[in-house]
């Protein structure tokens, strides 16, 4: 029998379980709203090194060497390592993998890389692939600036519609437990694309693609929204926000007082990043500290997580080309009911 609810949606039957959490973000990011929930909050952005994507990997290095120190696993233990970035080649992730010397499978789904790398964690530990399995992700302002807009250095004036891509990381490690946070079910997205071609305007490019997962979760599973004390998603920022709640209200769904977006939480309104913050570190970071942590305390028993990625690399934008989108979903509860 498939594990399988509808066309989209996974189901996992053995019930894998987070087993620890970490998070690291720079300066910027810890004088947001959520400073006090971070686990590691840089002095600076270098991190001690001499490039930003040097910073970036040692980043993630260090989220997934915590939290598998946090899990209190050897790591010889962890089976496999799923880890992406928005890097080229996704060499933040893979330089990384080098030091840490773990299975590695290395993933590109942009900023929707924490959700894709929690999928295949928990498909792994679900069907008996793995023991235990690493989800990590990571964004740094400077390095993902150079590569998708303008170097720093011209002091390009940023639009309105922009969004702060945040320096930050997060890991999940995963695996068989009696208790604790369950991964239920997760809801493969497919790629869409409204035709958005301005690398300014993720919010707007990504909003149909989140759009488009929500509803096909729910009636995969026959949900409801109101079954979730929080639907989060990953980095559409304060005006791809304002998109998804049109577009699901165009669908017959009203989102309410359970949503929000990881992108227009993280900054505060004094911090000047326009529509918030984006980047795979943008819901990496806040689920793997805030949103963990509130359901360790049982104050969420409930939560989906959409994150989304804007498939495009700088040549294609530089090219012209419309800025295909994915969102995929992963569905928490606490206590595994």
């Amino acid at each position: 029998m498939l594990n399988r609810l509808g066309k989209q949606t996974i189901v996992f039957k053995n019930k894998p379980r987070v087993i620890s959490h970490y998070s690291v973000v720079g300066p910027k990011e810890g004088n947001g709203n959520f400073g006090k929930f971070f686990h590691k909050i840089l002095k600076d952005d270098l991190f001690g090194e001499k490039s930003y994507e040097a910073a970036e990997s040692k980043m993630l290095m260090l989220a997934i060497t915590e939290a598998i120190k946090v899990s209190g696993i050897p790591t010889d233990e962890i089976d496999a390592l799923f880890a992406g970035d928005l890097m080229n080649q996704i060499t933040s992730s893979s330089f990384a993998a080098r030091s840490l010397k773990l299975p590695y499978l290395g993933l590109f789904g942009a900023c929707s890389t924490m959700a894709e790398s929690l999928i295949m964690g928990a498909c792994h530990v679900d069907g008996g692939f793995a023991r235990y399995a690493a989800c990590a992700t990571g964004s740094h302002f400077s390095s993902a600036e150079k590569q998708f807009r303008y170097p720093l250095e011209l002091g390009t004036q940023r639009p309105p519609c922009s969004q702060w891509t945040v320096t930050g990381t997060g890991c999940t490690i995963l695996g068989n437990a009696d208790m604790g946070i369950t991964v239920d079910s997760a809801t493969i997205g497919k790629v869409v694309d409204w035709n958005i071609t301005d690398a300014n305007n993720m919010g707007a490019a990504m909003a149909p693609a989140a759009a488009d997962t929500l509803k096909a979760h729910l009636e995969d599973t026959g949900r409801k929204l109101a079954d979730y004390d929080l639907i989060l998603t990953g980095d559409l920022g304060k005006l791809g926000s304002e998109i998804l709640i049109d577009l699901m209200e165009y669908n017959g769904y009203h989102l309410g007082t359970n949503y929000n977006d990881c992108g227009q939480m993280i900054f505060s309104n004094t911090q000047k990043t326009f529509m918030g913050g984006s980047g795979c570190g943008c819901g990496a970071s806040i689920l793997n500290s805030y949103v963990f942590d509130r359901m360790e305390e049982h104050k969420l028993n409930n939560v989906l997580f959409i994150a989304t990625g804007a498939l495009m690399s700088s040549l294609s934008s530089q090219q012209g080309n419309s800025i295909p989108s994915i969102a995929h979903a992963v569905s928490f509860n606490i206590g595994g009911k």
